[in-house]
C-alpha cells in the first residue's frame, strides 16, 4: 500500500509541475488573433458557410444574394462587418419565407444606393384572411429582420425596405448614417416594428411613402436625430397605426424643410384610426417651424382625411409647436404634458370635432427658455375643451385664443398667470365658457369677447375683467381679487 501511495503522489506532482511550466499567453494577443467573423459552434449554418467573409474588406453582396436565391431561408449573421454595394433583393414568392437575424454583433455596411435589404411580396388583399392568395401563406408570410446593425456608407443608402409584404416584423434593428431607416412603400399589411434604434440618418427614421397600409404597430423604439422627421407619412392611405412607448426626439435638421418628430402629411391621401400614446417626444435642433406632432389634411374643402385618432399620455417639449393640427377631424387629445413650446403648445387650424381634455400646459421654473406656449384654435367648429391647466403664456394675447370658431364648449379649465389675459374669443359664435378658474390679476382681462354672437359665459371664478360685447350672455360669474 505504501508503494502505491508514493507512486500516486509522484505522478500527481509531475502533472502539476507540467501545468505550471506552460508558457503564459497574453490575452491581448488572443484578441488580436481572433478573425473578424467566426461561425458559432451551435451547429446552425451562418452566412459565413455560404461564402460571406464579414471582414469589412470583401464585398459580400454576391455571396448573400446567392444565398437568398438558393432559398436557404435563414440568413444568420455572426460578428463581423459585411460590405454591400447594392441591395439584397428578397423576392418572397420566388425564394420563400426568409429571415435576417443576428445577435447584435454584426454590422452591414451599405455602400450602394437603395436598401440594404429589400423585401418584395405580392399581397394585394386586405388584412382579412379571405382575401389571401395561397402563395402568400406558402411563400411570403412573416418576413423578419432581427438583431443587426446597418450603417449607411452611401448618400442614398436605406436600411430596410418592404413592398407588398404580409406581416413583416422588424425588431432590434439599428440603422445609422443612412438616408432612411425603414422605408415602407406601395402596399403592406400588418407591420410590426419594435425595439429598434433609428438614429442620425439624413432622411426619415420610419418613412411611410406612397403607401397603402392597414395595421402597423411601432413600439418601444428610439427614433432620434433623423434630419427629415422621425415617423413620417406622405401621399398614403393608412388605417390602424399605433405609435407607443417610444422616445422620439430631435428629428429635424436646421437646413431641411419643416417637418416633425411625428408628421402625418395627408395633403394627398388619408390617414385615420390610430393612436400616439406613452411617448416622450421632444427637441428641435433649432429647426424652423418644427413640431412634435403635426397632422396636415388635404385642405379646407375636405378637412376629413386625417383623424379618428387619439393622442394620449405623452410628454412633449422643446419645439416651435408641440401639437399642430391642420384640416383634421375627429381627434382626442388627453392626458398629455406639454411645455417649452417656442411658439405654440397647441395650434389647431380648420379642424372639427376635436376633444381636448385633461392636458397640462406647464411652465416649469427649471426650464428657463424664452417660450410663448400659446394655445390657439382658428377656424374650428364643434370642439370640446375640458380640464385644461394652462400656466404662464408669454408674448401672446391670452392663455387660450379662439378665432373665427363656432360651437366651442370650454369647461372646467384652470388658467393662471398668463401675460395679457386668460381667454380671448374673436369672432366666435354659438359657444360657451363655464366653470373655469381664471386668475390673471387686476391689470389683465380674464375673458374677452370681440365680435361674434350667441356666446354664454357662466359659473366661472375669475380675477381680472370680463370684457364682452353685444350678443354675449354673462350669468352666475363671480369676480374676485
Amino acid at each position: 500500500m505504501k508503494l502505491r501511495t508514493c507512486v500516486t503522489i509522484c505522478l500527481a506532482l509531475f502533472v502539476l509541475s507540467g501545468l505550471f511550466l506552460l508558457p503564459a499567453t497574453d490575452s491581448s494577443q488572443l484578441l488580436s488573433q481572433e478573425p473578424a467573423a467566426k461561425a458559432p459552434t451551435t451547429g446552425m449554418k451562418t452566412v459565413l458557410d455560404y461564402g460571406a467573409k464579414g471582414d469589412g474588406q470583401t464585398d459580400d453582396t454576391t455571396a448573400l444574394q446567392q444565398m437568398v436565391n438558393a432559398s436557404v431561408g435563414s440568413l444568420r449573421f455572426p460578428r463581423g462587418q459585411y460590405r454591400l454595394t447594392k441591395p439584397i433583393v428578397i423576392d418572397l414568392t420566388k425564394v420563400g419565407p426568409t429571415s435576417i437575424s443576428g445577435d447584435g454583433t454584426a454590422t452591414i455596411l451599405m455602400e450602394g444606393a437603395g436598401p440594404a435589404f429589400k423585401f418584395i411580396g405580392t399581397h394585394n388583399g386586405t388584412a382579412s384572411p379571405k382575401t389571401f392568395q395561397p402563395v402568400v401563406w406558402e411563400k411570403e408570410r412573416s418576413p423578419m429582420v432581427d438583431g443587426i446593425e446597418i450603417v449607411g456608407k452611401h448618400p442614398e443608402a436605406i436600411g430596410v425596405q418592404a413592398i407588398k409584404t404580409m406581416q413583416i416584423t422588424i425588431t432590434r434593428l439599428v440603422v445609422r448614417k443612412a438616408l432612411h431607416g425603414i422605408h415602407l412603400t406601395e402596399r403592406n399589411r400588418n407591420v410590426a416594428i419594435d425595439d429598434c434604434h433609428l438614429y442620425e440618418n439624413e432622411g426619415v427614421g420610419i418613412y411611410l411613402e406612397k403607401l397603402n397600409l392597414h395595421q402597423v404597430n411601432i413600439s418601444d423604439s428610439h427614433i432620434s436625430y433623423n434630419k427629415q422627421g422621425g415617423i413620417v407619412v406622405r401621399e398614403s392611405e393608412i388605417r390602424n397605426i399605433q405609435i407607443g412607448n417610444c422616445d422620439i426626439e430631435g428629428n429635424m435638421g436646421e437646413k431641411t424643410p419643416p417637418t416633425a418628430n411625428i408628421l402625418f402629411d395627408i395633403s394627398q391621401g388619408s390617414l385615420r384610426e390610430g393612436a400616439i400614446f406613452g411617448c416622450t417626444i421632444q427637441h428641435t435642433n433649432n429647426a424652423p417651424n418644427s413640431a412634435n406632432v403635426r397632422f396636415i389634411g388635404n385642405g379646407p374643402e375636405d378637412p376629413r382625411k386625417v383623424g379618428n385618432f387619439a393622442i394620449a399620455d405623452n410628454s412633449m417639449s422643446d419645439v416651435a409647436t408641440n401639437i399642430h393640427l391642420q384640416h383634421a377631424r375627429g381627434i382626442t387629445i388627453t392626458g398629455n404634458t406639454l411645455w417649452q413650446a417656442y411658439e405654440h403648445n397647441l395650434l389647431v387650424e380648420d379642424c372639427a370635432h376635436i376633444v381636448l381634455g385633461s392636458n397640462l400646459m406647464d411652465r416649469n421654473p427649471d426650464y428657463r427658455a424664452k417660450t410663448k406656449d400659446a394655445n390657439v384654435f382658428k377656424d374650428c367648429t364643434d370642439c370640446t375643451l375640458n380640464a385644461l391647466n394652462i400656466l404662464a403664456t408669454r408674448d401672446v394675447p391670452a392663455g387660450l385664443i379662439l378665432e373665427n370658431c363656432a360651437r366651442m364648449n370650454i369647461t372646467n379649465c384652470t388658467i393662471r398667470r398668463c401675460q395679457n389675459g386668460g381667454i380671448l374669443l374673436q369672432n366666435v359664435k354659438q359657444s360657451r365658457v363655464s366653470d373655469c378658474l381664471i386668475t390673471e390679476g387686476e391689470k389683465n382681462f380674464a375673458i374677452r369677447v370681440s365680435g361674434g354672437q350667441e356666446i354664454q359665459i357662466t359659473d366661472n371664478l375669475v380675477s381680472g375683467d370680463i370684457d364682452v360685447g353685444p350678443g354675449t350672455e354673462v350669468s352666475n360669474t363671480m369676480t374676485v381679487y
